[in-house]
């Protein structure tokens, strides 16, 4: 009788990357489109994961914010939109952008949107 071949152990587990990693926090739909509508009146577009902490930025209440901001403070939410992933809503930014002031005014005129879903 011969021999029987031994079965090799099985390979452990390789931990998940972190591109195969389980969707957590803004990953999972936590960003936000926003609009704000400056103090010259000027409408800015952006998007972030702490839509507070973001105006707080624009409004030199934090460290940050963008330069177009900073000379048109105090800033105000006109629109936000929830519930994207980080590349659906730099898509979405790209779409707003684009579009013209009127329009941009028919979007922050329409109830507030919570989400996109």
């Amino acid at each position: 009788m011969a021999p029987r071949a031994l079965k090799a152990a099985p390979a452990p587990a390789r931990p998940r990357t972190r591109a195969q990693k389980a969707p957590t926090g803004a990953a999972r739909g936590g960003w936000t489109v926003y609009l704000v509508r400056c103090a010259d009146a000027t409408l800015y577009t952006g998007i972030t994961t702490d839509l507070e902490r973001r105006v707080a930025q624009h409004n030199g209440e934090r460290p940050g914010g963008a330069r177009f901001t900073r000379a048109r403070r105090p800033v105000e939410v006109v629109f936000r939109e929830d519930g994207h992933d980080r590349s659906s809503a730099a898509r979405r930014e790209a779409a707003l952008k684009k579009c013209s002031r009127a329009q941009k005014e028919a979007l922050c005129a329409e109830p507030r949107r919570r989400r996109r879903r």
